[in-house]
């Protein structure tokens, strides 16, 4: 499967039809089908697979020919331009030569290039009507992180994800081994063509089981679905007749707002006793320092204890779309509107590499 996924994303001919043939056999590989099978499929169909027309040279090519072969491997692969010209020299300047041979001597590369800090990349988002899942893909640059095979591939490990076995869990995080062994052999092939480490680092799935939506916002979107920030959140309502129109209008707004303002907690109930403990110790500190009667610290201490909250707690937050008012006050709103109580069920902020030392 995983040779299927980069011949898709390399083939702009055939790349309509095969899109479709993955997704199929992301399903079939949820529901226990071979690779076999799916290559048996494959084979049926009536897709191309040449897809190109193959093109050879002789050692003369003009040298504007060469650059624009050379751009336009380039282009397909985002392998080191180094690279790029010597399997077109080897391969005697036919482009499609060239690119299996990138391929060739990049996957015995991979290996050698996997501990080096692949820190930049995308997050990708899949969903449907009670559940969204959001990948991880890591590479080294950002100028791989625009390339078409490796946001076709961060698309495909979202769905993949979505379509794979329900966690029973309503937020639910995940590591590579998750997903089918096949994944890592299409993750390897990417990085022998772009020359860099590339890395599916995580990813999580969130649902709703009650009568409510879960919305989402990405932000620094090169294509729909893929971003480098990603905001989520469940509301529920309690009135199975409530129209969801209005949640999904209102979630997303909160779930952009999310992306903005990286809220830690839920509520101050959530927030637990030893993080409030210790912002307490530091503000006393501070409080001290002021020289001020004791009474006054401790109103200066808890004064500065709600601020913390309206930092760090979600429901406490200035809403971003309106200062105004905070996110508990937007959720009452809601809750008017649409004639049922209207609750926050959970919320995740991801950002591409955070958390990854970059030394």
């Amino acid at each position: 499967m995983s040779q299927n996924i980069v011949r898709m994303a390399w083939s702009q001919s055939a790349r309509k039809p095969m899109i479709g043939l993955l997704f199929r056999a992301q399903q079939h590989a949820a529901r226990g089908y071979s690779y076999s099978a799916f290559q048996a499929h494959l084979s049926s169909s009536n897709v191309d697979q040449s897809a190109t027309l193959l093109r050879r040279f002789s050692s003369e090519v003009p040298a504007s020919e060469q650059m624009n072969l050379i751009k336009q491997l380039r282009e397909r692969t985002s392998a080191p331009i180094k690279d790029v010209k010597s399997s077109l020299v080897s391969c005697n300047w036919d482009i499609d030569a060239a690119q299996k041979d990138l391929r060739k001597r990049g996957v015995v590369l991979a290996a050698k290039k996997s501990s080096r800090t692949a820190a930049e990349g995308l997050l990708a988002i899949a969903q449907d009507e009670k559940r969204a899942a959001v990948v991880e893909l890591n590479c080294e640059t950002d100028f791989v992180a625009r390339n078409d095979v490796f946001q076709y591939l961060a698309s495909s490990l979202a769905k993949l994800a979505l379509s794979a076995r329900d966690p029973g869990e309503l937020v639910f995080p995940f590591g590579p081994d998750y997903l089918e062994t096949t994944v890592q052999s299409a993750v390897t092939e990417v990085a022998a063509m772009v020359g860099e480490n590339v890395k599916f680092r995580r990813g999580f799935i969130m649902s709703t089981t009650a009568h409510g939506v879960v919305c989402s916002y990405m932000h620094t979107c090169p294509q729909p679905g893929l971003g480098r920030l990603a905001g989520l959140i469940t509301l529920e309502a309690e009135d199975s007749n409530a129209p969801l129109d209005a949640l999904q209008r209102v979630g997303k707004s909160i779930a952009m707002h999310i992306v903005a303002t990286k809220p830690l907690f839920l509520s101050k109930e959530l927030v637990s006793a030893s993080a409030v403990e210790n912002e307490r110790d530091i503000l006393r500190t501070q409080a001290e320092s002021s020289g001020k009667s004791q009474m006054a610290m401790e109103k200066m201490v808890e004064g500065r204890l709600r601020k913390y909250f309206e930092e760090v707690v979600l429901l406490e937050q200035k809403y971003v779309v309106n200062d105004s008012t905070n996110i508990k006050s937007v959720l009452n709103d809601l809750s008017k509107e649409v004639g049922s109580k209207v609750t926050l069920g959970n919320f995740a902020r991801m950002e591409v590499g955070e958390g990854v030392s970059k030394a």
